[in-house]
Parts: C-alpha cells; sequence; structure tokens
C-alpha cells in the first residue's frame, strides 16, 4: 500500500483523480491539499470538502494551501470546469472543517512521519510543493517521490499544450513553482498531456502492466 499526499486544483479532472484515490485499495489517502489553479483556491478547497464528505471519507484532512502563484499574476480555466468547478454540478454543502495546519505543514510533517513510505501526488499547480521544499530543502531526500500530472512531452519537437502552444496549464500556471520542483532532485514522474489529453498516443497493454507493478 502507498502512502501519498493528494496535492489538487479540483477542477472536474481532479474530482475524478479524487474519486479514483478513494477506490484504489493500494493507496492510503494521508491528506489532500489544495491549490490556485483549475478555479480560484476558495472555490477548489470548498469542493476537494464536498467530494470527500459526499464519499464518507471526512476523516480525511483537507489543508489549505498557495491561493496565487509564487511570482505573477493568477489565471484560471473556470471556463474549462463550469462556475462550480465540477461541470456545474451541485453537491451538498460540507459540515467538515479545515484542518488546523496548512498544505506545506502538511507535507513537511507527513514526510518526517513516513519518510519513504509517502508518495506526493500534485495534479495542479507545483506551488504547494515548491513552497514545501523551499521551507525544507531535505525533504526531497526524505520522501518516496513525487508524482504530477503537467508536461508537455513527446508530441510535437516543439511541445503540444494547453494553456498555449507549447505549454500545459499546471506548468504554465506556476512556472517558477515547477522549476524548483525539477531542479530540487526529488524522485519524479511526471504523466504529461501525452498519456492524459492526445489519444493518438495511446498506451499498450504493456504500459498498463508497467504502470501496475509500480
Amino acid at each position: 500500500m502507498k502512502n501519498i499526499i493528494l496535492d489538487t486544483d479540483p477542477g472536474v479532472d481532479d474530482a475524478l483523480a479524487i474519486l479514483l484515490a478513494l477506490n484504489s485499495p493500494e493507496i492510503k489517502l494521508e491528506a489532500v491539499t489544495t491549490v490556485a489553479g483549475n478555479v480560484n483556491h476558495s472555490k477548489g478547497h470548498l469542493n476537494a470538502k464536498k467530494l470527500l464528505e459526499f464519499m464518507g471519507e471526512k476523516d480525511i484532512p483537507v489543508c489549505r494551501g498557495a491561493e496565487n502563484p509564487l511570482i505573477g499574476e493568477i489565471s484560471h480555466a473556470e471556463e474549462f470546469h463550469g462556475k462550480t468547478g465540477l461541470g456545474n454540478a451541485v453537491l451538498p454543502e460540507p459540515s467538515m472543517r479545515t484542518h488546523p495546519l496548512n498544505a506545506v505543514e502538511m507535507i513537511l510533517n507527513k514526510a518526517d512521519d513516513l519518510g519513504k513510505k509517502l508518495t506526493l501526488v500534485a495534479i495542479g499547480p507545483q506551488t504547494n510543493i515548491a513552497s514545501a521544499i523551499l521551507a525544507d530543502p531535505s525533504l526531497p531526500k526524505k520522501v518516496g517521490g513525487l508524482v504530477i500530472m503537467g508536461g508537455a512531452f513527446n508530441l510535437t519537437p516543439y511541445g503540444f499544450g494547453n494553456a498555449n502552444p507549447v505549454a500545459e496549464f499546471n506548468i504554465w500556471h506556476d512556472p517558477e513553482a515547477a522549476k524548483i520542483v525539477f531542479n530540487s532532485g526529488i524522485e519524479l514522474t511526471c504523466a504529461g498531456l501525452d498519456t492524459t489529453t492526445h489519444p493518438e498516443y495511446r498506451m499498450s497493454k504493456g504500459m498498463f502492466e508497467e504502470i501496475k507493478a509500480h
């Protein structure tokens, strides 16, 4: 079983990822940390709590994270995710409280407690992960690794973006944070647009078996 912290900006796609994590017996979801990205932070944070409570998982900590990129102006993708951030779906208002630790504090505490057993999974901009590395530069060596949904790889010689012609949204939203993460030395696995968006890059049965083995 893998112990994970899911860092997320829900968002329709991230909502599905949360549901998958909750229904995956090989995963123990230690915490959900939220970050601004697909929608503004307050909306995304509320969506995370709504989803967990709707699924009967009120005991999983939900922690507030970064409301803005490290540098520059914030931009969202609400035209893709609807007014609620969940494709205009309406879930009941949650009763669960936000955890008193913020995202960086939760990441660092769990890294100290679990060490290499902890995998960070970041499916939004890298702001929270970069902030945690800035707060504790030894973090990359403490944890088992980081899996991100981000980047545009192997599509054309120049990439193929969804935020602009060459940039994928999660990296484009906070490139300074992404640079900190990529240069940190953390064991990194990236699932880019070639595996998440473009059906012409179909995954073979062998690729699925390799993913399952890890």
